[in-house]
């Protein structure tokens, strides 16, 4: 179980909220204002709030300068993880990861059976790391992205959670990117 270390500082995150939806509009958003709430209520700033349609190359034009941006360190989406034609987050971003996160999948689902049963396996939540940028896709709904944050966004992105977290990593992400192969190495 986890815990928080109460001997560290919070160590606040800039974190982006994209809403994906052909509906939507900023003043009906209620899943990204959910979110844009709940980050900033835990001491996070909101680097950037947008919406934008269910188009591919739209969603990763906007992720893309996202995922540049030194200003941004994590990405949260809301909406278009569903099964219908127009549900298309996972292919838009899916192939922007340079690490995926099969663990968040897996425990969004556990904390979404716990509320609404078998009806969470329509949803394709997803998530990973690009250029040294998390990245976390929930469904579209208030609930859904309670859930997402409260139940694991909260604390994996807090630097005081122990066993470990999110941000203590975060240093590490791009590491690869840094450090030149060795001479002869072969991987």
């Amino acid at each position: 179980m986890s815990s928080t270390d109460v001997t560290k500082d919070f160590v606040p995150l800039n974190i982006a909220v994209l809403t994906i939806s052909d509906t939507r509009s900023l003043d009906d958003d209620k899943s990204g204002a959910t979110l844009a709430d709940r980050l900033t209520s835990a001491g996070h700033t909101l680097a950037k709030r947008e919406i934008v349609t269910d188009d591919v190359e739209a969603i990763r034009t906007i992720v893309r300068a996202w995922i540049a941006d030194p200003g941004v360190d994590a990405i949260i989406t809301t909406g278009g993880t569903g099964f219908t034609g127009r549900d298309v987050t996972p292919e838009a971003i899916e192939p922007l990861f340079e690490k995926r996160m099969d663990g968040f999948s897996i425990a969004f689902h556990m904390l979404s059976h716990a509320k609404i049963g078998t009806s969470t396996i329509q949803s394709r939540a997803t998530a990973g790391t690009a250029g040294a940028t998390f990245i976390f896709c929930l469904p579209g709904s208030p609930g859904a992205c309670r859930d997402g944050w409260d139940g694991i966004l909260a604390a994996q992105l807090d630097y005081r959670t122990k066993p470990c977290n999110f941000v203590e990593i975060m240093p590490r992400l791009d590491e690869h990117l840094r450090r030149p192969k060795a001479k002869g190495a072969s991987v």
